[in-house]
């Protein structure tokens, strides 16, 4: 087997978030040893993703048809839109089975350094959500970041004119967390968010 091959599959899987060198190695040679009716069904799974999958032109989730099926749902609520930064994080927040309303997904948050500014999100979708009579509340979920609250700031200035309940999910310590492990910026968030608590 040439080894170059199998360096440049490492090389490849390596590159993927949440991947090093070390977990590289570990699935190439897991991929290696799998039977090949597997790695056809990868290969075929990576590829037909690519190909079909598009953006859902209502929220901008992705989706393999061209409104998704959280847009496509009746049973959703139509009062309520929550916006997040990616589709992973409304999957995130659909695996808590908490929330039942519509999405807004603005493909990234505000990060004038890197040269993200607000026409690279889908804020003009965001404001054509919004203008639905419909919309009563926007959730702003927006990652708890620098980027995030700056998006999230920016959103809550535009919406401010319009009749709208505008709220920003809590932020603060994880269950089971230890305060001394605690970032400066999660620990303020957790004291500033507190609620009433009695017995």
């Amino acid at each position: 087997m040439n080894d170059e091959l199998i360096l440049n599959l490492i090389d490849k899987l390596a590159k993927l978030p949440g991947v090093g060198p070390k977990s590289a190695t570990r699935i190439a040679y897991f991929l290696l040893d799998a039977p090949t009716s597997f790695t056809n069904e990868l290969s075929s799974a990576i590829i037909d993703a690519k190909t079909h999958i598009v953006v859902c032109s209502n929220c901008g989730n992705t989706s393999s048809t061209e409104v998704c099926y959280i847009c496509s749902n009746p049973k959703r609520a139509e009062n309520v839109l929550l916006v997040v930064e990616e589709p992973r994080d409304l999957i995130a927040i659909e695996k808590t089975h908490e929330y039942f309303g519509k999405y807004l997904v603005l493909g990234g948050a505000l990060n004038p350094m890197a040269g993200i500014k607000a026409e690279h999100l889908r804020i003009n979708l965001l404001m054509k959500q919004v203008a639905d009579p419909k919309v009563e509340e926007v959730i702003l979920a927006t990652n708890p970041n620098v980027e995030g609250e700056v998006t999230a700031s920016y959103i809550a200035r535009m919406l401010a004119p319009m009749d709208l309940r505008v709220t920003r999910i809590a932020t603060g310590l994880p269950m089971g967390a230890d305060l001394e492990f605690a970032d400066e910026v999660t620990l303020g968030k957790a004291i500033e968010k507190r609620q009433e608590f009695g017995v």
